[in-house]
């Protein structure tokens, strides 16, 4: 879907960071195009971001991801200037805040940005209610409301009980949950995380970032998260945006990560990663082979088999809402019997997905039937199919091994 520029929340515009004295030196002309290197040991400054632009659409996980001195933790902090930049301009719902008086920023930090740190950032002394509501009482929040508040936020993060225990008497995952519901909590239209899983064991890792896109698809939070984990990216990523020295080298889709990279650089980094993890239904379905409606007759559907050279066919009822599937055989034996409509059969289920399934979804599906995959909406409504050979051309790296599938 296009999106609209009200939709941005966060939009930077040739963001640069430069450090040392008189970064300005930088600018000039003769280190246009000089590397971070290059500009390092002539002035002996370092260029941490270098003209970085960016959006981010509400509702959107954005992520960032490098390596250790990519520039991506100066990014984060440059967005809510714990770090100031040296140009550039960084807009939340169009206001520059880079602009800001000391009071603006202020105000803007406790009111529209949550923050979760890898290290969690909780205060030793306090329990987890007192916590969670740590950001509302900053606010100035009477004690009923942000308790209130807190509550619910530790639930949501699955830490109901746990509400009078001190952050020593906790697991990491358990702490790093505790740092989610302070953010949730906050209810501020941005949550900005730093690195938030890495400092996590592998598995409660996982379960953290599964909780987080579950979270997600309800609190819709504009959400920046920064990693040094591809498959972190790839996984909870709607935009990817990749760093190497300062600068963005590719920005896109987690399938256009990986099917697409814009160079050796981003090649090396998705060598090793599954197509079947990031690629979608809706990258790979066609349009239905032959449909029939509900109201048409077997001897119809037959008719349209034979005329497209398959054996079975997608029936539709109203507004294209997938019905079931019918068999040439099953059609054959219903003519027999001279039923006039498919209305009211007992018809064959379909074995269906959302556009958004991976294809590493859509194959334990595909070894239960010799028939394709009905792609469909919340709905029930036919968008496309899926065949076999869609899921093998999906999984391969180069167009010359699709073009060899393909014959």
């Amino acid at each position: 879907m296009t999106q609209s520029a009200n939709d941005n929340q966060i939009e930077v515009r040739n963001l640069w960071k430069v450090f040392g004295n008189n970064p300005e030196l930088a600018f000039q002309d003769e280190f246009a195009t000089a590397s971070r290197a290059e500009i390092q040991e002539a002035l002996g400054l370092v260029v941490a971001l270098r003209d970085v632009s960016f959006k981010v659409d509400k509702g959107q996980i954005f992520v960032v991801m490098g390596l250790s001195g990519s520039g991506k933790s100066t990014l984060v902090r440059c967005l809510i200037r714990l770090i100031e930049a040296t140009r550039g301009e960084v807009h939340f719902d169009g206001e520059d805040i880079l602009q800001y008086s000391s009071e603006q920023l202020i105000d803007f930090r406790r009111q529209k940005i949550a923050m979760v740190f890898q290290h969690y950032g909780l205060l030793p002394h306090r329990r987890v209610l007192d916590n969670v509501a740590y950001g509302l009482e900053i606010r100035g929040a009477d004690k009923e409301t942000r308790y209130e508040a807190a509550a619910v936020a530790i639930e949501t993060v699955g830490l109901k009980g746990w509400e009078n225990y001190l952050p020593s008497e906790m697991s990491g995952g358990m702490q790093q949950r505790v740092g989610l519901a302070r953010a949730l909590a906050a209810n501020s239209d941005v949550m900005l995380m730093d690195e938030p899983f890495s400092g996590l064991d592998p598995l409660i890792r996982r379960e953290m970032q599964d909780e987080l896109i579950s979270l997600q698809t309800e609190i819709q939070k504009t959400i920046v998260f920064i990693t040094h984990d591809l498959n972190e990216a790839l996984k909870i990523g709607d935009r990817i945006a990749i760093m190497r020295d300062g600068e963005i080298v590719q920005e896109g889709s987690p399938e256009e990560i990986v099917t697409l990279p814009a160079d050796d650089y981003v090649t090396s980094f998705v060598q090793d990663v599954s197509r079947a993890k990031v690629i979608q239904a809706k990258a790979i379905m066609q349009d239905p082979d032959v449909v029939v409606h509900e109201w048409q007759g077997p001897r119809a559907a037959l008719h349209a088999m034979r005329t497209n050279d398959t054996d079975v066919v997608f029936v539709l009822g109203h507004d294209n809402i997938l019905k079931g599937i019918l068999t040439e055989d099953h059609a054959a034996t219903l003519a027999r019997q001279k039923v006039e409509t498919l209305s009211d059969l007992d018809l064959d289920e379909a074995l269906t997905a959302e556009p958004d399934a991976y294809i590493e979804d859509l194959i334990p599906m595909a070894a239960q039937t010799a028939h394709p995959i009905a792609v469909v909406n919340e709905g029930g409504r036919l968008l496309g199919e899926v065949h076999r050979g869609a899921l093998l051309i999906g999984m391969v790296d180069t167009e010359t091994d699709s073009e060899s599938i393909e014959r």
